[in-house]
């Protein structure tokens, strides 16, 4: 019995540690699956005021408590979820704030980690609500950057207002970088409608359910700030806040809105965007709005003529009634519309509004050009004499006197009249060259026309003048070393023989030099080496015989030294003689040349001086002719005046020489030339081309092998450095005559 009690109790126990760890590892199993359900579902990304910026984590559950910590090179903010999962579609966001280029969401070993890439290390604050998390990052303040309200250190929410409504906190007006004016309007809350109309040179901005605190309420004149906005007027009507701004000139805007600040950006317009502007719109009067039913067109034109105080003449054909709704458009572009509604044409002489049907206008102006027409052949002729003052009346008349069907038709017939555009039909045109007058017959009308293209085309000619340096400047440097020397000497060797030694066989005394014809004897028992021995003929050194003499070993001396040292060892049987010489130069020169010419505006001129060569040449027929080859300094040149005062030059500088060389006798000529094209401003000086030489020789002439040994070589060897520059530089400097200086 107590055994079999003693069984039921240890498989009760045994049954009761079972019950335990199964229930041990179902809270487990259930703990786990709940710690691993815990995912990052969503995130967003919102700037704020100061560049500061905050990051908003969405979980599916509260999330735990994140690990953070910061790093300052590179700078970022990582914070790291234990037990959370990620959910989001993609890893990398880029990010446009001020102080953050992109964010990393890594999700490995049930863990989360955010990492914020940062420009530069900020302080950052978390807060927790409910299954969000939201992290706040201070902005970098600096200058001309606005400060953020968020104390240092800690994260406030901004507090909304009590009643809800949405409120203007702040405006602020400030010149931008290119003279644009910024309007900036700080919103407590970025859901906000907004409303954005150009009224003429008004732009009103509308805020719906939006409060205006009263110490905004006021109109600001910032007309010191040299923008195109003259004033920014700010005040609450009922339940909507108007920003009214108001701009001169022609001006573009642009606003926007960035989280809780609106900006309002008018820039003002360039000549050119004012051109693409009117391109792109020909409409371009103050704006207006018409809302009419079933109004008379009458009423209509007379309602614009008010409002751009014209005078209005509307023809009396002019009827009908239209119905129309025109929401701020130009009031030109509504007058075309109702026109174009109605079949009506319009002509505005001064301020003066002609209206009239479009038939009616075109038949109008149809028989007024009859009438002219026969007014002009009955008009009478009268005959004036043109003078011309600057331009040559026969080239003018040829550039008037021309019809269409002489160019055509290339006819040689009598061309009496002029083009029709001109002159009329009856009217003639006679050239007097003597006194450069033209001798005019038409209609008084056609005669002042041709008289004021006259005054137009004959003007004077713009003179400049062109200056033009040509620069040559060259160095040289020379250096050179060279030695000579020679040993002469002989011994007797027997009885009548003997034996000598010198630089060349030449200078062998008899009887060792088999060049001469001396008698028998030995001429060492004279006087010395070099004596003529007694019934020998004496020769004297000539330049025919001077090699005869020669007696030099080594002959590398240098020509022409600057300075050279003799040394001269002298024995009974032996003569050393040693020279050295040096050479160095150094030289510069530098040749200037100046030709200047004053030419006409598009005249081509020219201005040389130098020498004609002559040389002769073999003609066919086996005569000679003397020709000649040119070294000139020479400037050609034409230049043309731009509108804006500068100059483009066509032009062709050249300074040649003659050279020292001669080739079957005709002498070659150093050419120095730059023929080229170049826009050049109203006295300012450019420089064309230039051409930089550089040479860098040595010379070493040695005896081989002799020369090469180390120091004692220095005496077979001869060693020449030469260096050698030279630049040449064209200038070329253009100037506008004053007509003043003309008149003077």
């Amino acid at each position: 019995m107590t055994e079999v009690g003693n069984a039921a109790m240890t498989a009760g126990k045994n049954i009761t540690r079972i019950f335990a760890a199964l229930v041990f590892y179902l809270l487990a199993g259930t703990v786990a699956v709940q710690a691993q359900s815990l995912t990052l579902d969503d995130i967003d990304f919102t700037a704020l005021p100061g560049n500061a910026f905050e990051i908003e984590l969405d979980f599916s559950a509260t999330p735990p408590q994140p690990q953070a910590y910061t790093l300052d090179s590179p700078a970022r903010i990582v914070l790291d979820f234990a037990g959370v999962d990620s959910a989001l579609g993609q890893k990398k966001y880029p990010l446009s704030f001020e102080n953050a280029h992109s964010a990393v969401v890594m999700a490995s070993g049930g863990r989360t980690r955010l990492v914020i890439n940062l420009n530069k290390a900020a302080s950052y604050t978390t807060e927790l609500l409910g299954d969000r998390l939201r992290l706040h990052v201070a902005g970098n303040e600096h200058a001309g950057a606005p400060r953020s309200n968020v104390p240092s250190g800690a994260y406030a929410a901004p507090a909304a207002p009590a009643s809800g409504e949405r409120t203007i906190e702040h405006v602020d007006f400030s010149r931008g970088s290119v003279g644009e004016g910024l309007i900036k309007l700080s919103l407590s809350s970025p859901n906000v409608s907004v409303d954005v109309q150009q009224q003429g040179s008004r732009i009103e901005v509308s805020f719906f359910n939006t409060a205006l605190p009263a110490h905004l309420d006021r109109r600001l004149d910032v007309t010191d700030f040299a923008t195109p906005v003259r004033a920014v007027d700010a005040k609450r009507d009922g339940s909507t806040t108007r920003i009214t701004v108001e701009a001169a000139g022609e001006f573009d805007y642009l606003a926007y809105q960035a989280d809780q600040e609106y900006v309002i950006s008018v820039k003002p317009l360039t000549r050119e965007e004012l051109e693409e502007k009117k391109a792109r719109f020909a409409f371009m009067g103050e704006k207006l709005s018409l809302n009419f039913q079933d109004i008379e067109v009458r009423s209509v034109l007379q309602l614009i003529a008010d409002f751009t105080d014209l005078n209005l003449v509307a023809s009396d054909t002019v009827s009908g009634r239209i119905t129309l709704r025109l929401d701020n458009v130009p009031w030109d572009q509504a007058l075309d519309i109702v026109l174009k509604a109605k079949g009506l044409d319009k002509r505005l002489e001064g301020n003066v509004l002609m209206v009239a049907p479009a038939v009616e206008i075109a038949e109008r102006e149809r028989l007024q050009v009859e009438a002219n027409k026969q007014l002009e052949e009955l008009a009478p002729l009268v005959t004036e004499f043109i003078r011309i003052k600057y331009a040559d009346a026969k080239a003018l008349f040829d550039l008037f006197d021309v019809r269409e069907e002489d160019r055509t038709s290339g006819s040689s017939r009598d061309r009496r009249s002029a083009t029709k555009s001109i002159l009329s039909e009856r009217g003639a045109a006679i050239v007097d060259q003597r006194t450069n007058t033209i001798i005019l017959t038409d209609t008084q009308e056609k005669i002042d026309a041709f008289k004021n293209l006259v005054s137009k085309v004959d003007i004077p000619v713009r003179q400049v003048e062109i200056t033009a340096r040509i620069v040559v400047a060259s160095t040289d440097f020379r250096k050179e070393i060279g030695v000579r020397w020679g040993a002469q000497g002989g011994w007797e060797i027997g009885s009548g023989k003997g034996f000598g030694i010198t630089g060349g066989i030449e200078g062998l005394e008899d009887p060792h030099n088999p060049l001469t014809s001396f008698p028998s004897g030995n001429p060492l028992t004279g006087p010395g080496p070099g004596v003529i021995a007694p019934g020998a003929t004496q020769t004297t050194p000539t330049d025919d015989n001077i090699d005869i003499f020669d007696g030099l070993n080594v002959d590398l001396g240098v020509a022409n030294p600057a300075g050279k040292v003799t040394l001269e060892l002298l024995t009974k049987n032996l003569f050393l003689d040693l020279e050295l010489s040096a050479l160095e130069s150094d030289g510069y020169a530098e040749v200037a040349s100046q030709p200047k010419v004053l030419t006409g505006d598009k005249q081509e001129a020219t201005v040389s001086t130098g020498q004609q060569v002559a040389y002769q040449e073999a003609t066919s027929s086996g005569a000679t002719a003397v020709k000649f080859v040119d070294a000139l300094l020479e400037l050609r040149v034409t230049p043309q005046i731009t509108p804006d005062n500068r100059v483009i030059l066509d032009l062709k500088l050249a300074q040649n020489s003659i050279a020292a060389v001669v080739f079957n006798g005709v002498p070659a000529i150093d050419k120095t030339e730059v023929e080229t094209r170049a826009l050049v401003g109203d006295g300012q000086t450019l420089v064309l081309g230039g051409i930089f030489q550089y040479r860098d020789s040595k010379t070493e002439e040695k005896v081989p092998v002799l020369g090469d040994i180390p120091y004692l070589g220095r005496l077979f060897r001869n060693d020449t450095a030469n260096v050698e520059k030279r630049e040449i530089l064209f200038f070329i400097t253009p100037r506008i005559v004053d007509d003043q200086l003309l008149d003077r």
